[in-house]
């Protein structure tokens, strides 16, 4: 007999609709998977068959074509196991086969008949609900996190055994209910607190303007300024993500099998810190069924790049595309996938190899060739597309032994929270846009006008630096923030004169 049970499989963070066809025929005993499978799927032909053994039920000794459709779709991962199982006990007439189209079934199980979680279930159950599924049949450990789609029945079960007695008798379940309609607010639990710091009011204030403006931030200076501390304490004043936001940023941790917590959204906004050895593909993603990279898994967050100028300067260059689009494609020789990436970039490095070029107090060693070399992995290209490039500088000893005394972060995410705010008004129209930082040429022309006194400003630091006309453009979207910031609906001179100050590489070079 024939039988076919849907289940899905994903391509970059979406889901698409697999069916898994099952034939139980006269000949050879034997099993046979078909329609582009990987390892772990050719795999599952002896585990599925162990463990419906070890389950108690009869596995047919005949045999049997398995065919994954589409078939020019590679599939991979355990999650078939389940809908072959089923499939299997279907075809060989053990099992009522009357749910099979309405139902779509995920989960890898194990000798015993126990179901395992698989990764991904999130993108699946939302791709599940618009194509009309009547329900999803994942294992219990993935039930929670499937459920955050609002619409979808889910159904959790721990082994084959409870999922057998569904499909034959579906009306003893009941679909399992989750209460998501709360909006999520922002979480403090473990974040370093801004009032930590000592001193550094440049840099505190910098990065007020990074988390009200989404700008991407650079700290440069000798060693033990504090540019690292300050770094990792922006995640602790920026506002707490919407509801659609959490979501997307879940989606992204399933399909990468990151979740901690199955069934919990991530509420705070994403921290990644890549070490400096790290490859290009481990940060924009790739591999043979490609996955998403740290600019992905910082989705909506903050991507800090530590040491920055001891990155590889060929894998810092596969940035520049994902800062300006907000997302990254990654193509394949079959099929390319698509990952978001509308991350804020934060670094930090030293102004020279051996860290004190413009110290006060020890003089560097190193010769202008050597800084030269030093600065040659930032190309001009990468930091036009870094909107604040601030000096850090060594504590006076006085602040070094006084008690902390800045504002603490809570009283700065309230600030941040009315910028935003602000920007939110702005921006109602346009559905692409959620900061400063992603403004286009179009809306700088209608949202910073300057008048003829920032207008000679702007021109005379042009002039000056060198500046390329997309660095330009980052210091309206500052001066655009600085001024939200403040209060105020226009631009004056005063805002594009700090936005200038926060281009410290340029000056430098």
């Amino acid at each position: 007999m024939l039988a076919r049970v849907w289940s899905a499989s994903i391509v970059g963070i979406d889901a698409v609709k697999v069916g898994v066809e099952v034939d139980v025929s006269a000949g050879l005993p034997g099993m046979v998977v078909l329609g582009l499978p990987d390892a772990a799927i050719q795999e599952a032909k002896e585990r599925v068959k162990a463990t419906l053994k070890n389950a108690g039920f009869a596995f047919p000794i005949r045999k049997i074509v398995i065919n994954l459709t589409p078939a020019d779709l590679r599939k991979e991962g355990p999650c078939f196991d389940l809908p072959m199982s089923v499939g299997i006990l279907a075809a060989s007439e053990q099992v009522s086969a009357d749910l099979l189209g309405d139902y779509l079934f995920l989960g890898e199980v194990s000798l015993d008949g126990s179901l395992r979680p698989v990764a991904g279930v999130l993108p699946i159950a939302a791709a599940a609900q618009k194509l009309g599924i009547a329900g999803l049949v994942v294992p219990a450990d993935n039930a929670q996190e499937a459920a955050l789609v609002e619409g979808l029945p889910v159904y959790g079960f721990k082994n084959l055994f409870e999922v057998i007695g569904f499909l034959n008798n579906p009306r003893r379940y009941k679909a399992l209910e989750l209460d998501n309609s709360v909006e999520i607010l922002h979480t403090t639990s473990g974040q370093a607190d801004l009032k930590e710091v000592k001193g550094q009011a440049h840099a505190r204030r910098a990065l007020e303007i990074a988390a009200a403006g989404g700008h991407n931030l650079v700290f440069v200076g000798p060693p033990g300024s504090g540019k690292t501390m300050l770094a990792r304490r922006l995640s602790g004043i920026l506002p707490g993500m919407q509801l659609k936001e959490a979501l997307e940023v879940t989606r992204i941790y399933s399909v990468a099998g990151l979740l901690k917590n199955r069934g919990a959204l991530i509420r705070d906004r994403p921290f990644r810190s890549p070490h400096h050895s790290a490859s290009g593909p481990s940060l924009v993603g790739g591999g043979g069924f490609p996955r998403p990279g740290e600019i992905s898994l910082a989705h909506k967050g903050i991507l800090f790049l530590d040491e920055l100028t001891e990155f590889k300067r060929d894998v810092l260059e596969f940035l520049r595309q994902p800062l300006e689009d907000g997302y990254v494609t990654i193509s394949r020789a079959r099929h390319s996938v698509m990952f978001p990436a509308q991350f804020t970039l934060v670094g930090s490095t030293n102004p020279c190899p051996c860290g004190y070029y413009g110290d006060t107090i020890q003089n560097c060693t190193c010769t202008p060739r050597q800084r030269e070399q030093y600065w040659a992995k930032l190309s001009g290209p990468l930091m036009d597309r870094i909107d604040l490039q601030v000096a850090v500088n060594r504590l006076k000893p006085e602040e070094i032994t006084q008690q902390p005394t800045g504002e603490p972060s809570e009283i700065v995410r309230e600030r941040v929270q009315q910028a935003r705010d602000l920007a939110y008004h702005r921006f109602k129209n346009e559905a692409d846009l959620s900061c400063n930082a992603q403004m286009q040429s179009r809306h700088l022309q209608k949202w910073c006008n300057l008048d003829d006194s920032s207008r000679n400003l702007l021109e005379g630091a042009i002039r000056k630096l060198g500046l390329s006309a997309r660095a330009s453009d980052r210091i309206l979207k500052v001066a655009r923030t600085i001024a939200d910031l403040a209060g105020d609906d226009n631009l004056k001179p005063y805002h594009v004169a700090e936005a200038i100050q926060y281009r410290t590489i340029d000056r430098m070079q």
